[in-house]
């Protein structure tokens, strides 16, 4: 049963709270994180995308970038940036995009549930990642960042929270330069943290939503400390990191598209007719065609739009994983016809989430950075969750979530 713990976070006064709340660290380049932070003392990326304080030809896993991480983490605590709550807390993280809101219950997951499969994943990590993150948690001794974590829905939970912020203030409430709403009360009666760590121990499994890499990295680094810890107890802070746990009804997957360099050597004609043993195919012209159900794709080359729809023997609507468009994509196309056969790997794919619009394929492909890009529906939540418990993996870059947490608005020290 899913473990959900209260803590004593580190969090922003109210005054800075906006300007210190920043992106998550693996949605902007550093290039892009020193474009945002400019000018603003404040901003988060200064801990978890330190190198922007370093110089630009640094190597963004050299140890001074970690150490530089350290440091101002500190010089934050040490001017009131970041101060710590007095006692024990949970709290509600609500996000506001396109007059849709989603409440998460900020608090802590268990170590244990990550390393006994009670949090199922759906995606692979890639170890230089993992150690990236682990090198920062390491050093900070802390979860900079939440990690985005979604349940099956309980109607319990729903009403506490829809009580809660009809009586209470929120803590923090502003809209980032995104135009995203960002919404957070603190949650400090003892009865109402109790009752709500009683409602989260009746769900059998909770699911990573996005940031895989996170998640791995801040378990692992509390099994480290277990492992390391000849007085261990199992309540020491380690054992537990920082998450927001968001109803499964509440959110929505958008499309994770993909761009090509190359056709491995075919001509357009001979690519088009190679997809045609897998796709009915219609021209759509130059007008952006975006697909509007499953196993129906969008081909962007040359100028031109096709539809591309799958023919029945290509799919599987029996096989949680063979039902997926991107595994049609994946298999029979990247694979089978492009030749690209580890899609997290290869310098000849590269990957496009839906928040950019499928404008942003037709730039890159105008542009001959790219050759073709491919546009995709989006996998459902329900899709997800029966990967999830079904034990397998989704492709690479399968789902995005849409709006993206800030990271700062609370921290979690690990000791």
């Amino acid at each position: 049963m899913a473990i959900l713990k209260a803590f004593r976070g580190l969090r922003p006064p109210k005054n800075i709270a906006m300007e210190l709340a920043s992106r998550p660290y693996d949605v902007l380049s550093s290039e892009e994180a020193r474009k945002e932070a400019e000018g603003n003392p404040y901003s988060l990326l200064h801990i978890i995308k330190p190198e922007i304080d370093l110089p630009k030809s640094i190597d963004i896993h050299d140890p001074s970038v970690y150490e530089k991480a350290k440091e101002n983490f500190q010089i934050f605590r040490e001017k009131g940036w970041l101060i710590p709550d007095g006692s024990d807390h949970l709290y509600i993280y609500a996000q506001t995009r396109n007059g849709k809101r989603q409440y998460g219950i900020v608090g802590c997951a268990g170590v244990a549930d990550y390393m006994n499969g009670i949090i199922k994943k759906h995606e692979l990590t890639r170890k230089d990642k993992e150690e990236d993150r682990m090198k920062h948690v390491r050093i900070t001794d802390a979860n900079m960042e939440p990690v985005f974590f979604t349940y099956p829905a309980v109607p319990a939970i729903d009403e506490i929270v829809a009580t809660f912020i009809k009586t209470h203030e929120p803590e923090y409430d502003f809209t980032s330069v995104d135009g995203i709403g960002h919404h957070f009360w603190v949650i400090s009666e003892n009865s109402l943290i109790e009752r709500i760590i009683q409602l989260f121990a009746a769900i059998p499994f909770t699911y990573v939503a996005d940031g895989h890499h996170r998640t791995a990295a801040a378990a692992l680094v509390g099994n480290e400390k277990k492992k390391n810890n000849p007085e261990h107890r199992g309540t020491e802070e380690y054992n537990y990191f920082l998450a927001v746990h968001f109803p499964d009804n509440q959110l929505s997957i958008i499309d994770y598209n993909r761009v090509v360099k190359d056709l491995n050597g075919l001509k357009d004609q001979e690519f088009l007719n190679q997809l045609s043993s897998i796709f009915n195919i219609e021209e759509k012209g130059t007008t952006i065609f975006k697909p509007d159900k499953l196993h129906t794709f969008s081909l962007y080359l040359d100028g031109k739009w096709y539809s591309l729809s799958a023919k029945p023997e290509t799919f599987n609507d029996n096989d949680p994983i063979g039902v997926l468009d991107v595994t049609i994509l994946s298999r029979l196309v990247l694979d089978n016809i492009l030749g690209i056969k580890d899609q997290r790997t290869s310098n000849r794919i590269d990957f496009v989430g839906g928040i950019r619009g499928l404008g942003e394929l037709k730039v890159r492909v105008d542009s001959g950075e790219m050759k073709a890009a491919f546009a995709l529906f989006p996998v459902s939540m329900k899709q997800l969750i029966d990967i999830a418990d079904t034990g397998n993996i989704m492709p690479p870059k399968t789902t995005w979530f849409e709006p993206k947490l800030r990271s700062g608005l609370v921290v979690h020290l690990l000791s």
